[in-house]
């Protein structure tokens, strides 16, 4: 099953069942207004929508063209947005582009911060900036969103809790991070909204991709029309989603809504830091990462962050090339 979140001049959007393709949809509205309204009653909920996908595939019900366009990202608010750094590599290597030392505890306890929630980006919406300066970068994520989580559950319990999966540009301003995290409280100004994909799906629709509470298919990620990472999702994936969930609820509930990302989808290539497209390895999901290998290889980084004007699109494909979860395409602007 496949949701989506159409603009409608409200704040959260009317919800729709989407075909597979990501060619039509049907009005789900009905049946729950929004996103959130099925989340809060998801078992009561989910066969009525199911059902309706059912029909929406064997053309029964009335349809409407899906445009992304159209679409906000699937919550386009949410109650809680918790991202992880479930590949290490990429925190590794960023960390030593900040010169700061990488504690072994990373390796075994998750790393996981709570960005804000009350606005996202829609999908195919701008990413509006006031300052090229800020260091503005993509970061290709994928994430999950959880039903009712009760606090302490286990790692194999927390993945019985996830309804959909999507993807993520989590927006990262790397020119602001280093004097943010030296006050030693964390992120605030250097993450402003982020970003995902048009299109959520259960876990069902991902077939033998979803297994061990990881997705095994490439994250693309292009750069001004140009291809920059095919990371592999399930690949140096050190938490998986059952962990990162547990480690979110160690001390509290998660409310049904609850938003769970991965960190930047990176990889390593024969035991060290990933490579480029060009030289044979799965790329970048983020600027920053490839800056860091031009700074270990040559003394300094030469790519620049994200400039007013450039565009980049974070897609997942099926085995057969089909968009699953539709494509975030965005250009940075510059706000005014």
């Amino acid at each position: 099953m496949k949701l989506a979140s159409l603009k409608d001049g409200s704040r959260d959007g009317k919800l729709v069942v989407v075909n597979e393709r990501l060619t039509y949809c049907t009005d789900a509205s009905h049946i729950a207004p929004t996103l959130q309204a099925a989340l809060d009653d998801w078992d009561h909920v989910a066969p009525k929508l199911q059902v309706l996908a059912e029909s929406l595939s064997h053309d029964a019900v009335p349809t409407l063209r899906f445009h992304e366009h159209d679409a906000l990202s699937p919550l386009p608010r949410a109650y809680q947005w918790a991202d992880g750094s479930a590949y290490v590599n990429h925190v590794e290597l960023v960390r030593k582009a900040r010169r700061a030392k990488m504690p072994e505890s990373f390796w075994t306890d998750p790393l996981m911060y709570q960005g804000g929630s009350d606005t996202f980006i829609a999908p195919r919406d701008p990413i509006k900036m006031r300052d090229e300066a800020y260091g503005i970068d993509m970061e290709g994520e994928i994430a999950v969103i959880t039903g009712d989580v009760p606090m302490g559950v286990s790692a194999e319990e927390a993945l019985s809790h996830v309804k959909l999966v999507l993807l993520v540009n989590d927006v990262s301003l790397r020119g602001l991070i280093p004097g943010e995290l030296g006050k030693g409280f964390g992120f605030f100004q250097s993450k402003p909204s982020s970003a995902f994909s048009p299109v959520a799906v259960t876990p069902d629709e991902l077939g033998e991709a979803w297994r061990n509470g990881k997705l095994h298919l490439p994250l693309h990620v292009d750069l001004n029309g140009q291809p920059f990472g095919r990371a592999e999702g399930g690949v140096d994936m050190t938490f998986d989603f059952g962990q990162l969930i547990a480690h979110a609820a160690k001390t509290r509930t998660l409310s049904a809504g609850t938003i769970i990302g991965s960190g930047t989808v990176s990889n390593k290539m024969g035991g060290g830091p990933g490579k480029s497209l060009a030289d044979g390895g799965a790329g970048y999901s983020c600027i920053a990462e490839l800056r860091v290998i031009e700074t270990i290889e040559n003394g300094e980084a030469t790519t620049p962050f994200l400039k007013f004007g450039d565009t980049i699109r974070i897609e997942m494909l099926d085995g057969e090339g089909h968009s699953i979860f539709g494509a975030i395409e965005q250009t940075v602007q510059q706000a005014l």
